[in-house]
């Protein structure tokens, strides 16, 4: 058995920048939706915050096997199992889900942070390992410990610091920088796992052994993600809410007796108009 060469920068800066890209792009997704999510009605909010998982789990998902493209052993082709690889998309976004539903209805308390974050953070961790089981060479992985609890660690802070700033409902630009904190955190994540890796190969390393390359593999695999980012995005700024930040809309839960400004749009006002109650009429005095 022999120590293989381990690449992660089989592009230079490329990946990498790439990765933290599409970290970027699902975190504005999922984060802005969660934040809409808590001031829409009870109706529309479970159909918000499911957008929003997807679009975080995807990016996630998407940001490992676009950083995934740089990484090579030297002599030893690499492979992908599909179904191990797509278990992982699926458990990424079951498992931050969970997280932003947490928050979504209990709002951004200490415990429900705690929760959800924990709960999104190993979702991100469970994602990038899941996604690594399924990588198949003549070889065998092996972690170093404290680095990989390193990783999680940076995962359950990063989760946990994104649905804080999603649960303060405030403007665009605060989920924009949210965002580029999550995709930092989450390519720190990756990065970090991947400096817990050895790699141990079975035969003698050959630079001449066939297989394709990573980009030609991986690059199928991530055509339906990157549409659906897309398409999560098309229906994310259709939404005239989307942009606007607290100051620019009502929640639907407002205190009650304090009359609430005429919201923006016809989605909200329904709830609105249909939880305010009628002027009171003076009373006649009968003669």
């Amino acid at each position: 058995m022999h120590h293989g060469t381990v690449d992660g920068f089989g592009y230079g800066l490329v990946t990498p920048l790439a990765a933290y890209v599409m970290a970027c792009l699902g975190g504005a997704l999922g984060l802005r939706c969660t934040s809409r999510a808590l001031l829409a009605a009870h109706s529309w909010r479970p159909g918000w915050l499911a957008l929003g998982s997807a679009a975080i789990g995807s990016g996630i998902w998407t940001t490992h096997f676009v950083a995934m493209i740089g990484f090579t052993v030297h002599g030893a082709p690499i492979h992908y199992d599909a179904r191990t690889t797509f278990a992982s998309l699926a458990l990424a976004i079951v498992m931050v889900g969970v997280g932003v539903f947490i928050v979504g209805y209990q709002g951004a308390t200490g415990s429900a942070l705690f929760t959800g974050g924990t709960v999104t953070g190993l979702g991100v961790a469970s994602m990038h390992y899941l996604g690594m089981a399924g990588m198949q060479l003549d070889g065998t992985f092996q972690y170093d410990t404290l680095t990989v609890a390193a990783s999680v660690v940076i995962a359950v802070a990063a989760a946990t610091a994104a649905l804080w700033a999603a649960g303060q409902v405030r403007g665009f630009l605060w989920s924009v920088g949210a965002s580029l904190v999550m995709g930092l955190a989450v390519s720190g994540m990756h990065y970090t796992g991947m400096a817990a890796l050895t790699v141990h190969l079975h035969g003698t390393p050959s630079a001449s052994a066939p297989g394709q390359s990573p980009a030609s593999l991986l690059v199928p695999l991530l055509i339906g993600p990157l549409v659906f980012l897309v398409l999560a995005g098309a229906v994310i700024l259709l939404d005239p809410l989307m942009v606007a930040g607290r100051r620019h809309w009502t929640p639907v839960e407002h205190k009650p007796g304090v009359p609430a400004p005429e919201p923006a749009t016809a989605s909200v006002s329904r709830p609105l108009a249909a939880a305010r109650p009628s002027p009171a009429r003076p009373a006649v005095r009968s003669r």
